[in-house]
């Protein structure tokens, strides 16, 4: 209990330390002095400052998602809930303090951390919300496995768009942004057809 305690510690330190001043000019030592601890403790528990990062990241993901299901829980059917899942993503990466500094001060850093190393990131994402179409797809007729594709893409779309905001979708618009989302993401999930997947023998 006192090893998690000291994580969270160590990870509200350099979440705060990051957002106020960037990646590139945080280090381990800063950390270490927001967080009242030594760069030995850091290290015993995150042994390279990439793992730091990628921790800070993924706690602020998983807490997000618990926002998220708060969100749209009293929402009927699966395809309500896809279209306000949406508009609450965009929306919470906007405002995000420290997501939304780093795409603004550094994001030759920020970009690899959720494209190409975001795999880590990328699963919780998919993983969440394919737990949930399977459940709510009609009691669960859309197989796991299928599931799991159309959740990867719909976490894709909505990433492109956190990455790369500007277009011809006005992403300060709520109603627009509704209008997309039913139109075109939530029909990933609800028009979806269970397939029979053969195994290659």
């Amino acid at each position: 209990m006192a090893s998690d305690a000291t994580s969270e510690r160590i990870l509200d330190a350099a979440l705060e330390q990051f957002a106020r001043f960037g990646l590139r000019r945080s280090t381990i030592d800063d950390v270490a002095r927001a967080g009242g601890v030594s760069r030995i403790t850091i290290y015993r528990h995150f042994p390279q400052r990439e793992r730091l990062v990628e921790a800070v990241i993924v706690r602020e993901l998983e807490r997000f998602l618990a926002q998220l299901d708060g969100a749209v829980i009293g929402l009927d059917d699966v395809e309500e809930r896809l279209v306000e899942g949406f508009v609450v993503t965009l929306h919470a990466a906007r405002c995000h303090p420290l997501l939304g500094r780093l795409l603004s001060i550094e994001p030759e850093l920020v970009l690899p951390l959720l494209t190409i190393h975001g795999g880590r990131p990328l699963a919780i994402a998919s993983d969440y919300l394919a737990q949930r179409i399977h459940v709510l797809r009609d009691a669960g007729d859309v197989p796991e496995r299928e599931a799991q594709q159309v959740a990867e893409l719909v976490v894709r779309l909505t990433l492109s768009f956190i990455l790369t905001p500007d277009g011809a979708i006005a992403l300060d618009d709520e109603s627009a942004m509704r209008a997309f989302a039913r139109r075109y993401v939530a029909p990933l999930a609800t028009r979806a057809e269970p397939v029979e997947i053969t195994p290659v023998s």
